[in-house]
Formats: C-alpha cells, sequence, structure tokens
C-alpha cells in the first residue's frame, strides 16, 4: 500500500514496464486514444471529459479530475475543466484577470499553485501524491481536507511546462481525485503517469488554438478574427461589403491629453471605449478599429434588411450617449476628467479585407464611405449636435419621427454640398 502521503522527487523515473500484459495494452490503448482525439481536433472538454472515462473504464476508482490552464487573453488569465463521476459533462469555468495580477488566497494554497511554485523553480512536470487520510491532508492544501470530507481517499497531480523553460501561459495542471477504499492503485498511477503527456499535448494543441482566436477577436474584431484565423490573410484580398458606418470621436480630445497625466488619459479611453463597443457588441455591430480616441465600426447588411439595421446602429447610439452621461456623473463625482462624444452615421460601399506591406498587415474597412463619415462627425462641434447621419443613412432608417434635417453642409473633399440630419430628441 502506497505511504500516507506521497511528494514524488523531481525527475523521478516512472518504473520499466513491459507492454505485452494487459496493464500495458491499458496504457497504450489510453495513449492512442489520447493521441486520436487531439489530431482530430477534439475541444478541451471533450478530450478530458473522455480522457476521465477511459480511466473508469478500465477500473481505476476516479470520484473528480481538473484541468486548468492560463492562456493570453485580455479579459480571462485561464481556463478550468471539472469532471465529476456522476456527470455527464465536464463543468468550464474561465478566470477574470484580476486587478494587478493579485492572486487569490484560494490560488495560493492550491495545489496548482504548489507545483507551478515547483516548476518555476526549474522542476520538469512536477508531480503530487497524497493519500487522504484525517491525519495527512494537511493545512497546507486546504482543498485536500474538503475532498477527504467528501469521501475521497487519494489524490494524484501534475503540471506539463511546455518550452525551453516554465511558462504558466503554456502549461497545464492536471488532477485526479480516487474514492477508492485502498486509494489509487501503483498500476492505476502508472496508467495515469504514461498516458498524461499524451492528453497534455492534445490539450496544449487545442488551446492554442482557442489562444490564436481570441487573440485574434481581441485585436482585430470577432467577424475579422475569425476570418484571417479560417485563413482569409492574402494580402489584397478583399470583399465589396455594404454597411452601416458608425463613427464616434471624444470632443476635445487634444486638451484632455495635454493636461492630464498619461495613465488618466489611457483609463479614460478604456472606459469611454468599453462604453461606447458595449452597445454595439449587443446589436451586431463590429468594431473595426480604435483610431486614437475614435471608434469605427460596422452593421453588415448581409443577415438583416437596411431599415432594422440602420435602427439598431441609432438605438446603439442613443443606448452608447446614456451610458456616457451615467460614466461622466461618476468621473465628476471622482475629480476625473469627463468625455464627450460625437457620433456620425452614415452607409454605403466599403471594402472589407487584408491591406498592408507584407510582413505588417490591417484587416479593415476602406471607402469613399468611411472617409464622408469622418467629415460628417466633423461638423457636430459647429453645428452644436453630438449625432449627425447621412441622407442616404436616415432615408434607410424609415424613422422620419426620430431625425431632423440640418440642411446642405460641406464636407471636405466632396464637391457637392450634402443635406445633414440629426436626432430630433436634441432639440
Amino acid at each position: 500500500m502506497p505511504s500516507e502521503t506521497t511528494v514524488i522527487p523531481p525527475q523521478a523515473p516512472l518504473p520499466l514496464q513491459a507492454f505485452d500484459n494487459a496493464l500495458g495494452r491499458r496504457i497504450i490503448d489510453l495513449h492512442r486514444w489520447a493521441v486520436r482525439e487531439g489530431l482530430q481536433g477534439a475541444s478541451v472538454e471533450a478530450l478530458f471529459n473522455g480522457f476521465c472515462r477511459q480511466l473508469v473504464e478500465d477500473g481505476v476508482k476516479l470520484w473528480r479530475g481538473y484541468a486548468a490552464m492560463r492562456t493570453l487573453h485580455p479579459q480571462w488569465s485561464g481556463y478550468g475543466f471539472t469532471w465529476r463521476r456522476e456527470h455527464t459533462s465536464v463543468e468550464e469555468e474561465q478566470f477574470e484577470r484580476s486587478v494587478g495580477g493579485a492572486d487569490s488566497p484560494g490560488y495560493t494554497l492550491s495545489p496548482v499553485r504548489h507545483l507551478l511554485a515547483r516548476a518555476e523553480a526549474g522542476e520538469a512536470n512536477p508531480r503530487l501524491r497524497r493519500r487522504l487520510t484525517a491525519d495527512a491532508t494537511g493545512p497546507d492544501l486546504p482543498l485536500l481536507q474538503e475532498f477527504y470530507a467528501a469521501g475521497a481517499t487519494d489524490y494524484f497531480a501534475q503540471v506539463f511546462t511546455f518550452g525551453d523553460g516554465p511558462s504558466q501561459a503554456n502549461g497545464v495542471f492536471v488532477s485526479f481525485t480516487g474514492d477508492g477504499a485502498d486509494g489509487f492503485s501503483e498500476e492505476d498511477l502508472l496508467l495515469m503517469q504514461t498516458a498524461l503527456p499524451a492528453l497534455a499535448l492534445a490539450i496544449k494543441a487545442e488551446a492554442g488554438r482557442v489562444i490564436a482566436s481570441g487573440l485574434l477577436i481581441a485585436y482585430l474584431g470577432e467577424d475579422a478574427g475569425r476570418r484571417v484565423h479560417a485563413g482569409a490573410i492574402e494580402r489584397g484580398s478583399v470583399e465589396a461589403l455594404h454597411a452601416v458606418i458608425w463613427y464616434a470621436d471624444i470632443r476635445g480630445f487634444t486638451g484632455i491629453a495635454d493636461s492630464e497625466p498619461g495613465l488618466t488619459v489611457v483609463r479614460l479611453l478604456d472606459e469611454v471605449f468599453e462604453t461606447l463597443t458595449a452597445p454595439l457588441r449587443r446589436r451586431g455591430g463590429q468594431v473595426m478599429k480604435f483610431i486614437g480616441d475614435a471608434v469605427l465600426a460596422t452593421f453588415s447588411f448581409e443577415n438583416a434588411d437596411a431599415t432594422e439595421t440602420c435602427r439598431r446602429a441609432v438605438d446603439a447610439v442613443i443606448e452608447a450617449i446614456r451610458a456616457l452621461e451615467t460614466m461622466n456623473n461618476g468621473r465628476e463625482f471622482t475629480m476625473l476628467p469627463a468625455a464627450r462624444v460625437d457620433f456620425a452615421l452614415h452607409l454605403g460601399e466599403v471594402l472589407y479585407g487584408n491591406i498592408g506591406a507584407v510582413d505588417r498587415l490591417d484587416f479593415t474597412v476602406i471607402g469613399p464611405a468611411v472617409n464622408e463619415v469622418d467629415r460628417i462627425e466633423k461638423l457636430c462641434e459647429p453645428l452644436g449636435r453630438s449625432v449627425l447621419m447621412s441622407a442616404e443613412f436616415a432615408a434607410a432608417a424609415a424613422q422620419p419621427e426620430r431625425v431632423i434635417s440640418l440642411g446642405q453642409h460641406m464636407l471636405r473633399g466632396v464637391r457637392e454640398p450634402r443635406e445633414i440630419f440629426g436626432l430630433a430628441t436634441e432639440n
């Protein structure tokens, strides 16, 4: 019977195993299963769920399994996947990035942190095994006390780091908790430890795909990010897109930037951009890019008629204005600079795709309609308005009760004067 508490020493080799017996065949089958599922692009949830169920079918008294990994995402620091024998699916959780990167007490005293600390000290793929008894769980890892109280008898965990050095962003943590009367047998442990590298590689491959997709969406936008990840990477490859052009710009931003500390300006931009993009996100708008202190977004006509699309764009503006008012009230209370934002709405044909240099591309929109929406926004201050729209947009929106004509105006770079409309509620 294994000792009550076992911390597997660094670089401890696995026992030599002949593969012409029952255990050897179990190891080969589980290893091949993990490789096959990984090559077929199975999700992390499917990989871990299947691996745990394979262990149960092989006679392992597995009660709980857990896998976790760090990720590269502006909102999430990592993902966790919990398997329980009584459930039919894996529970996924996302770990939100904490301010300043501080770790919670629960994480600091967790087996994950314990093994990562050993990995950071240079130990390769550190492992931990503990028999769970009343006097062996220990105060250093309180989570194991909870497992023991719930009926668990044994615990095994391992961290796999990838690359030349320890990398929390590229590592995988896996743990298995058993509830058999005698805990995990030596054959159980050998089966798990021998097959785990194949599972870790399969998880790493899928996690890399998810990380790449998440980063592209975060930096390019949801639609553009998915297109690039799917292979739309050739320079000059563009398509015509009929869309609403939605543009917002902070009025007087230069003065704010000149008078406020740099970090204060950055926090203001972050807060304003989140306030502007939230209503776009809810209504199907796609942020093309942040241009200094401005936001350029589109609403494509592909999945809805023009009237409905224009109405969603107007609703996004109105919601953003209300949210900005709430934001500014809170900033004034804390003596932080407020931000007034001007909006312009236009529609037209744009070119959407890869534009740039051979080694530095941008997936964006270009065309006269994009230039014109910028010129329309520049009329907001002289006209005393915060929302302006082109005649084409006002006509397509088909909401005469919500708009009012402001007359003919010249736009820089446009030969003929254009009729400009505003929101009737700004009268």
